[in-house]
């Protein structure tokens, strides 16, 4: 399955990445690529525990254009 990502950097400088569609789904780490790696596991535990508590694996997503 593929999972689109936020990726941002906090006060810290420690990377912090989300994945919208899973809510609560959220890692982070010292480098972007850490992050990366680290969120891959948060989304398969957070699809796991999802699955076991019979909710719905993921949440809608939708992009929307906003003029501003």
């Amino acid at each position: 399955m593929r999972f689109s990502v936020t990726l941002d950097r906090d006060e810290d400088g420690i990377w912090v990445v989300e994945c919208p569609s899973i809510p609560g789904c959220v890692s982070q780490g010292q480098t972007k690529q850490e992050a990366l790696e680290n969120i891959k596991d948060a989304i398969s535990a957070c699809l796991q525990v999802r699955a076991e508590r019979g909710m719905p694996l993921t949440v809608e997503t939708y992009q929307v254009e906003v003029v501003a």
